[in-house]
């Protein structure tokens, strides 16, 4: 009977809880749902592009009643010239004058006396004069065979323009006048003409004047705060001249150099990750209009230069008895003099194919003088560095060829015979894409050699930074 009492109470109590967590259940959906919508009705989340890799284009299309296809679009088609997008800066726009706000690389440059830069050049600077006021005149850069190695003298121009509020543009590089917003410090020491003109002692001198230079740019450097900053990591050197800086490099090697090729440098004192390869100024004239064919360029392989050359330039002489009697080759001695550079300009612009032969160094400016003449570039230099290289492929419009296998009798002529002219004219109309990115001039352009170099220093930059806050981890606490 007791337990008859307890039932009713029992049974109330179960429905009561029953009907409590259907309650909390229903509650709980109607919050999660209304959160849910106010939620979906808030700010849109974006994809963030700077994980999305910048070669390629993803695009998708919907065709209808099919599934969605997916297109890749590679921008570095044969087709197309390669579009340059550094990662170290804000994107250029094809803008009509210089935005300095937007330029990719912030560069610090030294009011060097103009001894080292434009007095080279037979300057003579007025009272308080450092440079000269070049939207006046620019003062010429010797001719012939030295600008070849004239880097310094275009980098310097443009960073004196930079500013300027009618500078074309777009820009990579603007001179800032505080060094610690500088990305770089630039050394306008023109290297490459003082050892040109000044590397001879002339009695009763006991010490050539380009010596004395390097001693004293040294000094100046050493005694820098921007040095003792960085201890020089951060600073450019222009070296192009195989032979210039020979006494300050082993002093300024913590630098960035800017050269040719390391065929004369030790690799503690300059290599690939650190520094920076330019390419030569071409000497010979640019094929302008150049409407020519396959069968409009009758010889077929092309080469006139020093034939005999000390180190790795001994491969010149054995080529020559392999290749002076084959048809339709083109093998001979010539240099600078006289009419020399016209004579090696309408040879080029004949010849379907040119040699690039190692020399006393790895590289040549015969290289740039083939790319000017639209003629395809064969490379035979083992150690040979290419400017750009991590952004540029030349295997779309030049051949390589090891050393070992160019010196086999028949190899290199039947090589080149076997390139069809389908497969010639494709690399000719690549090398027309590209050869911009080798021009020198001034005003520099969009892509020209100027703005590459500047590219190419940019992306040094990180690694610099790496670099320098490594350093500074611990060297703040140090003590005695």
């Amino acid at each position: 009977m007791a337990m008859a009492e307890r039932s009713p109470h029992s049974s109330g109590h179960v429905v009561r809880r029953s009907l409590f967590y259907i309650f909390t259940t229903v509650a709980f959906l109607f919050i999660t749902s209304w959160l849910f919508i106010l939620r979906s009705t808030g700010r849109p989340h974006f994809i963030d592009h700077k994980f999305i890799p910048s070669s390629i284009i993803y695009s998708m299309s919907e065709t209808k009643n099919s599934e969605p296809q997916r297109e890749y679009t590679i921008r570095n088609s044969d087709s197309e010239a390669p579009m340059f997008h550094d990662e170290n800066g804000p994107k250029e726009r094809d803008i009509s004058n210089c935005d300095p706000k937007r330029a990719t690389l912030k560069v610090f440059m030294y009011d060097l006396p103009p001894e080292f830069h434009f007095g080279l050049l037979g300057w003579t600077p007025g009272k308080g004069e450092v440079w000269p006021n070049i939207s006046a005149r620019v003062p010429d850069y010797p001719g012939g065979l030295n600008l070849q190695h004239s880097i310094e003298y275009w980098l310097t121009l443009d960073l004196l323009t930079s500013r300027n509020f009618d500078r074309a543009g777009p820009c990579t590089a603007v001179r800032v006048d505080n060094s610690h917003e500088a990305d770089v410090v630039f050394v306008p020491f023109f290297s490459s003409v003082s050892y040109n003109r000044y590397s001879k002692i002339k009695p009763p001198e006991k010490t050539s004047k380009n010596k004395l230079l390097q001693d004293k740019l040294v000094k100046f450097l050493m005694d820098q705060e921007e040095w003792k900053r960085s201890g020089g990591s951060d600073h450019v050197i222009v070296a192009h001249h195989p032979n210039s800086m020979l006494d300050a490099r082993t002093k300024l090697w913590p630098s960035m150099f800017i050269l040719a090729d390391f065929g004369r440098y030790p690799p503690n004192i300059a290599n690939v990750e650190k520094d920076v390869i330019a390419p030569y100024k071409h000497v010979i004239k640019t094929y302008f209009n150049d409407t020519s064919a396959f069968d409009d360029r009758p010889i077929l392989l092309y080469f006139q230069g020093a034939i005999y050359r000390k180190d790795g330039g001994f491969i010149r002489q054995e080529l020559y008895y392999l290749l002076k009697d084959e048809k339709d080759v083109h093998f001979s001695f010539g240099s600078a003099s006289g009419n020399g550079i016209n004579k090696a300009s309408q040879g080029m612009h004949s010849s379907k194919f040119c040699l690039n032969i190692a020399g006393d160094t790895p590289s040549s400016n015969r290289l740039f003088d083939a790319v000017a003449s639209h003629c395809v570039p064969v490379i035979v230099s083992d150690e040979i560095e290419l400017p750009y290289e991590d952004v540029l492929d030349y295997s779309k419009f030049c051949i390589f060829v090891r050393s070992s296998d160019a010196l086999k009798k028949g190899f290199l002529v039947k090589l080149i015979r076997s390139i069809d002219r389908g497969e010639w004219t494709r690399m000719r109309e690549r090398l027309i894409e590209v050869e911009r990115y080798f021009e020198f001039q001034y005003p520099s352009r969009k892509d020209d050699a100027v703005q590459m170099i500047w590219k190419a220093v940019a992306r040094k930059v990180p690694a610099i930074r790496l670099k320098l806050h490594r350093t500074r981890r611990i060297s703040r606490y140090e003590v005695g």
